[in-house]
């Protein structure tokens, strides 16, 4: 019975199973400052493959 008790009377876990994964994101600072950096890094260096992929061979 103690056992149960002591489990009981822990406090519950921040980010447990039940808080959603998007809540989780958009509490976490350095979460959202790494995304807002990376997220337009990765479509600007796409964006640029893509444009020098279109370029036409000179002949």
């Amino acid at each position: 019975m103690a056992e149960h008790e002591r489990q009981e009377a822990q406090p519950a876990d921040p980010f447990g199973p039940d808080i959603p994964v998007m809540q989780r994101i958009l509490d976490s600072p350095f979460l959202l400052l790494f995304l807002w950096i990376a997220i337009p890094t990765v479509l600007y260096l796409i964006w640029g493959i893509m444009e020098i992929v279109t370029i036409p061979i000179a002949k």
